[in-house]
């Protein structure tokens, strides 16, 4: 896996998973199903998510309850592969 031919490949993605006030749990099934069906997908983590941790913790966090892989956090945006 290249990292850096993925993260080029993410750069046209939309984001289709948007993480608010529930929290990372209320999404956990939605990126699975996702994952399920592409390699790669945007996570958008928005200020009532963020609450008391950074983006990178939250998007790690995430990455590990699906079982995929961190590719990249850029500013509130995570992207995740598997």
């Amino acid at each position: 896996m290249d990292t850096q031919k993925l993260k080029q490949e993410a750069h046209d993605l939309d984001v289709t998973v948007w993480v608010g006030k529930s929290g990372v749990e209320s999404v956990v099934d939605e990126l699975d199903d996702q994952l399920s069906t592409r390699e790669l997908v945007k996570v958008k983590f928005l200020r009532a998510a963020r609450a008391g941790s950074s983006t990178e913790e939250k998007a790690a966090d995430l990455a590990d309850r699906v079982g995929a892989e961190l590719i990249e956090t850029r500013g509130h945006t995570a992207v995740l592969y598997r």
